[in-house]
């Protein structure tokens, strides 16, 4: 766009362009994906800023899409989930957005990803058991107009990878941090 302002992808709010983050920036961070808990007291001693600074930086990076949230990790087995598979799907062409709302919608849903390759769509799922998985692929998955075929790979183990923001990376996990903490 001609301002230097983008639509956002979902036809929401336009959003600014992309500003490079500063090794404070990036220390918090790091410090946000380590402990989502952290206070902006202890993110602000541990940049050597502020704690208005760090307050600034922290809404700063949320209000920039920079930090899309904040969330915890489950242990989906301990959670009632013990059957996790990554399903990959080929779609009928141009139904990306489509599909997408209908797999949002799905239970267990954890991750969709539109990708490139021998297939179209990555799809992360958590269910209760085997049976359960089952009906999810067999019932709603496949009775969606759009999916063309599936591919069901269980997943026999997972290991949580403590992620670290790279300085060329994106930042995951929105909550504005507390006044006063």
């Amino acid at each position: 766009m001609a301002d230097g302002w983008e639509q956002a992808p979902q036809g929401g709010d336009r959003t600014p362009p992309p500003r490079p983050l500063d090794a404070i920036d990036r220390d918090i961070l790091r410090i946000l994906q380590t402990d989502g808990r952290a206070s902006v007291r202890s993110v602000a001693e541990r940049v050597h800023v502020s704690r208005a600074n760090a307050y600034a930086r922290i809404n700063r990076l949320i209000d920039d899409g920079v930090i899309r949230g904040f969330s915890a990790r489950v242990n989906h087995e301990r959670a009632g989930q013990g059957a996790s598979a990554y399903i990959t799907l080929k779609i009928v062409q141009n139904s990306w957005r489509t599909v997408r709302e209908q797999l949002q919608a799905l239970p267990g849903a954890a991750h969709i990803a539109l990708v490139s390759g021998d297939f179209d769509v990555l799809l992360l799922v958590h269910t209760p058991d085997n049976r359960s998985l089952r009906e999810l692929v067999l019932t709603k998955l496949q009775a969606i107009p759009e999916v063309l075929s599936t591919r069901t790979l269980l997943v026999f183990e997972e290991t949580d990878v403590h992620r670290k923001f790279a300085a060329d990376g994106a930042a995951g996990g929105v909550r504005r941090p507390a006044t006063g903490v």
